[in-house]
């Protein structure tokens, strides 16, 4: 196998990491001949990307872990230190997805992406954080979304949650940098991934546009993953994979509101063929 000086006999685990962006991380790491673990409630495709990456030449382990379960994150923390003496990345990238207006969305379904997309990563920062304090080190890639720095209509739970991993990253970024732990978030547009297939959607226009954005995107997950571990090689906080995605985030930041929010519902219009259900 080809490897990474830098990579060499190091440790990540991932959750989510059984297929899609997680197994695309999963085997870009292994590739870099990092040892890599993975967790996911998926136990097929758990079995099947265990496979992959011992197929890779990597050292690999699987765990079955629930991010709605801290129990599972604390098993996984437990078992890297008793097998792999600990671990160096941690990627917090288990999520899921919902479309629709505010009034199209149930409780039920923002509890549901919260408990996931927010407090999967939340008890995957309070977990690793000892583990990581305990080697004097480490770092959490904790995976986002471009719309948790722009919010586009009709995805308001999912731009909620989005928006608040960039948050807690931020603020771990600089509470944990004393303990020598680093912190990236990975803020990418569309590309070609399974995230539909779990995808909630309270209209059915707003399902059919984004399963089309996310089937016909130019980057599939494995280059979305090279992007990554290249970010990561850099020690980039902010790793933005898309130059659209970037440059939307700076006309929100540096443009009046009335401006930013023109543009990105002329962009709404044109990906939906017509103006936003209401």
């Amino acid at each position: 196998m080809s490897t990474e000086a830098s990579g060499e006999g190091k440790r990540i685990f991932v959750t989510g990491g059984a297929s899609g962006f997680g197994r695309a991380i999963a085997e870009r790491w292994a590739r870099a001949g990092y040892r890599v673990c993975v967790g996911d409630i998926h136990d097929e495709r758990l079995a099947e990307t265990l496979a992959a990456l011992r197929n890779l030449g990597a050292t690999a382990h699987s765990l079955r872990c629930d991010v709605t379960k801290e129990a599972d994150l604390e098993a996984a923390a437990t078992w890297l230190e008793e097998h792999w003496g600990g671990v160096d990345i941690v990627v917090n990238n288990a999520g899921v997805a919902i479309g629709g207006g505010i009034t199209d969305i149930s409780i039920e379904d923002w509890r549901w992406i919260i408990d996931i997309n927010l407090l999967g990563v939340v008890r995957g920062c309070r977990v690793f954080t000892p583990l990581f304090r305990k080697h004097s080190g480490g770092r959490f890639v904790n995976v986002s979304s471009m719309a948790g720095l722009i919010h586009p209509p009709m995805m308001s739970a999912y731009n909620a949650t989005k928006a608040a991993v960039v948050a807690i990253s931020e603020t771990l970024s600089v509470e944990l940098a004393r303990d020598k732990i680093a912190v990236s978030v990975v803020c990418p547009s569309f590309f070609r991934t399974n995230l539909t297939e779990t995808m909630r959607a309270g209209n059915p226009d707003i399902a059919a546009v984004t399963n089309k954005l996310v089937n016909k995107a130019a980057r599939g997950a494995d280059e979305i993953a090279d992007l990554t571990f290249k970010g990561v090689q850099r020690g980039d906080f902010h790793i933005l994979t898309h130059p659209d995605g970037k440059a939307a985030w700076m006309l929100k930041r540096f443009a009046p509101f009335s401006v930013y929010a023109a543009a990105i519902t002329k962009n709404t219009r044109r990906m939906m063929g017509k103006d936003p259900p209401r």
